[in-house]
């Protein structure tokens, strides 16, 4: 079991040294390039709060009658990056990383027709598929997010956590900082998308990537089992985001000819 481990444990780190080097960062060269990124990506902010609120369903009290939490560390660490991700202290004061990544889009001229109209559709009860269909995303994009909240609703609490550690919070502030270091997109003409790329690369790094790696920690107890299925969802959910810029990067590719 041990040598299982170690090599899932190398297979992640290798996946993950591709992951922040992919070509896709580099290839946004205009605005129109990063308008593309952003009407794809925003999906990725949106089902990232599935798994947030996933795991802040196991880990918390969220019904009533209120009951304590069986883990009051694992509790306080996912109740500290929903904190942060919902009610985020911003230039325009409390907000959502989500409702801040809109402004960023609006700010450069992004549509956000397609993320509204998938939002209108899911807040009346329709399934996710029928929603992302009748907003016409991407393939690429409906995979992804599809793959995301097939985790949330059927895998067990600590593969969520794998998911959200590996696939998001461990790898995101590389993402990011590669994506600012490789775009040709002056900084000072996306303010709002700068402050919330610069504010992920710091929170994430800081407090929630190592928060989210404590909580493997508080729910697995260390247990070799349930640490393989960790490390093969954090595996699943790196894959699914490469395959997501893969093909976003063929997309702003055939633009370019």
């Amino acid at each position: 079991m041990a040598t299982t481990i170690e090599s899932l444990q190398l297979s992640i780190k290798e996946k993950h040294t591709l992951l922040t080097n992919h070509a896709v960062f580099s290839a946004i060269r205009t605005m129109d390039d990063l308008r593309v990124f952003m009407e794809w990506h925003v999906f990725a902010v949106w089902d990232f709060m599935s798994l947030v609120k996933r795991l802040q369903c196991d880990l918390t009290t969220v019904s009533i009658p209120w009951y304590p939490p069986a883990n009051p560390n694992a509790a306080r660490l996912i109740n500290e990056i929903v904190l942060g991700e919902e009610s985020d202290m911003t230039p325009h004061g409390p907000m959502t990383h989500f409702d801040l990544y809109l402004s960023a889009m609006t700010e450069i001229g992004a549509s956000t027709r397609q993320i509204n109209q998938f939002l209108n559709v899911i807040k009346k009860g329709d399934p996710l598929s029928a929603a992302l269909g009748r907003a016409e995303v991407e393939p690429a994009v409906q995979r992804f997010v599809n793959a995301t909240i097939t985790t949330c609703k059927r895998a067990e609490t600590h593969q969520v956590v794998g998911s959200f550690f590996y696939g998001r919070e461990n790898v995101i502030p590389e993402m990011f900082q590669a994506l600012l270091n490789t775009w040709q997109i002056d900084p000072a003409a996306v303010p709002q998308l700068n402050f919330y790329l610069e504010r992920h690369i710091e929170v994430d790094s800081g407090d929630h990537g190592p928060a989210a790696e404590r909580m493997i920690n508080e729910i697995t107890g260390g247990d070799p089992i349930q640490l393989r299925e960790v490390l093969e969802a954090g595996i699943s959910a790196i894959n699914e985001r490469h395959q997501l810029w893969d093909s976003l990067l063929i997309a702003l590719q055939s633009r370019a000819k």
